[in-house]
């Protein structure tokens, strides 16, 4: 995705920037900023560096006092959105850790048409109690966009940002926050509320098995925010959650006619198909496959994926599924022999191997 998102700063959406930024400052040299932009290191910069080259430059062609730089951008920003907007954020991240009002004003600004997730990170390391006291005035806002940010800038593992460990270690602090958003009525609130608390279950699982226990029924919101929230530990096929979503039972259930390919080529799919039996109806079951990757050490990692997650009512069900096994950034596959396993409410039913060969074999 980054690869794709990078391309979005062409020389026509730096000009439209300039030509805003003008708007609010006069003595903005608009060519200049552009050629600086497009330096002989552009080409080489990822999303997050051209973000962070975009953020300098602007730097250097506003030269004012920090508040009076953001008292340009920020009218500038409101023509800018999406997640390439996020230079603005991180203008205040790089050159206004020193400003904690001005910045948090200004971060509540940006966040309204992009997301300031990324740039509170740094005030919460630097600033712990305050920018979480900020996070919970935030988090009673009656805009939802400042909603979110109360929940999602506090992840402890949030996704291509720096991790907060104090909140590994202790995540008492984000359940503050959480506990003020979880009846929130905005999917998008909600959804940053299940991905904090799936993201604390993967250092401290007993607090969101405890979340889930006292939660769960009590609102069909809840119950949606408990179920995403525990995505983790359903994959890890953790038994006390299962039976809270009524996956916890698998002794009644079989594998039949399983069939997947035995040789798999490079950049192709791995195609397998089997079927779910029993001699009673099969109820809620849980269906998710896992494959067992193999590793440059000669190890195998495995991985699992969903298939499908409700009340069967029947007493079997068949499945055809495929899985890709293209080299991607994110994952780059090793010839040799892996496996495939079919998992049902967390119980792992049937494990198969399979070898990955060469395209060019």
């Amino acid at each position: 995705m980054a690869e794709q998102l990078k391309n979005v700063y062409t020389n026509d959406y730096l000009k439209k920037l300039a030509v805003k930024v003008k708007e609010n400052y006069h003595n903005f040299d608009i060519d200049s900023f552009i050629n600086s932009i497009f330096n002989p290191t552009w080409e080489t910069l990822e999303l997050k560096m051209r973000m962070r080259h975009i953020a300098i430059t602007l730097n250097e062609y506003l030269p004012l006092p920090y508040k009076k730089q953001l008292e340009i951008l920020k009218p500038t920003s409101k023509d800018f959105s999406g997640f390439e907007a996020m230079f603005f954020q991180d203008f205040v991240e790089v050159y206004g850790l020193d400003d904690f009002e001005n910045s948090m004003d200004a971060l509540e600004v940006f966040t309204i048409d992009s997301s300031s997730e990324f740039a509170i990170r740094q005030f919460i390391l630097k600033y712990e109690d305050k920018t979480m006291q900020q996070m919970k005035l935030w988090a009673k806002s009656s805009n939802e966009h400042l909603r979110r940010l109360a929940s999602e800038g506090c992840r402890s593992r949030l996704p291509w940002a720096v991790a907060l460990p104090r909140f590994k270690a202790n995540p008492s602090k984000v359940f503050e926050i959480i506990e003020a958003l979880k009846y929130d009525k905005s999917k998008y609130v909600q959804k940053s509320v299940a991905n904090n608390l799936n993201d604390i279950s993967k250092d401290n699982p007993h607090l969101v098995i405890e979340f889930v226990k006292n939660h769960l029924g009590l609102s069909k919101e809840l119950d949606w925010i408990c179920k995403h929230a525990s995505r983790t530990l359903l994959k890890r096929g953790e038994k006390e959650v299962l039976e809270l979503f009524s996956f916890g039972k698998s002794h009644h259930v079989d594998i039949s006619n399983f069939n997947c390919d035995e040789i798999v080529k490079v950049d192709d799919y791995l195609n397998f198909s089997f079927e779910v039996v029993s001699d009673e109806e099969l109820g809620n079951i849980r269906v998710e496959y896992g494959i067992y990757y193999l590793k440059s050490n000669n190890t195998h990692n495995k991985k699992v994926f969903m298939i499908s997650q409700n009340e069967v009512k029947s007493k079997n069900k068949k499945f055809m599924k495929k899985q890709s096994f293209k080299n991607m950034t994110t994952r780059k596959h090793y010839l040799g022999k892996h496996y495939i396993s079919i998992i049902i409410n967390g119980k792992e039913m049937i494990k198969k191997e399979f070898i990955l060969d060469d395209t060019s074999n």
